[in-house]
């Protein structure tokens, strides 16, 4: 169930604008400066809400596959960064969402 509920997650647009943001910091900084250490404070509330919002899904998958299994963990670690760095890390996204839907059905029924 939370494979599918990580999987349709990767498809929202929820999940697309969050990445967006989550993929650019520099962007993020020009656009959302704010001066002093109440405003560096702000604004790394602000992007770090925005990784959040933008990872938690597929950390539930890494508490469902096993946080001590390094396999998983490191397969995991490689789909985030092609997700975040990667050129085409929205299609990764949507492929991802799409199979993780899948292997969910696949192993529930």
């Amino acid at each position: 169930a939370i494979l599918i509920a990580a999987g349709g997650y990767q498809l929202t647009s929820w999940k697309s604008r969050c990445l967006t943001h989550c993929r650019s910091p520099l962007g993020f900084l020009m656009t959302n400066w704010r001066d002093g250490k109440l405003g560096a404070f702000q604004m790394g509330l602000r992007h770090g809400a925005f990784c959040l919002a933008c990872c938690w899904a597929l950390m539930c998958v890494l508490f469902v596959v096993g946080v001590m299994n390094l396999v998983w963990v490191a397969a995991l670690t490689v789909f985030v960064l092609l997700e975040k760095i990667g050129p085409h890390g929205a299609i990764v996204s949507r492929v991802a969402g799409a199979a993780m839907i899948v292997l969910g059905i696949v192993t529930i029924a």
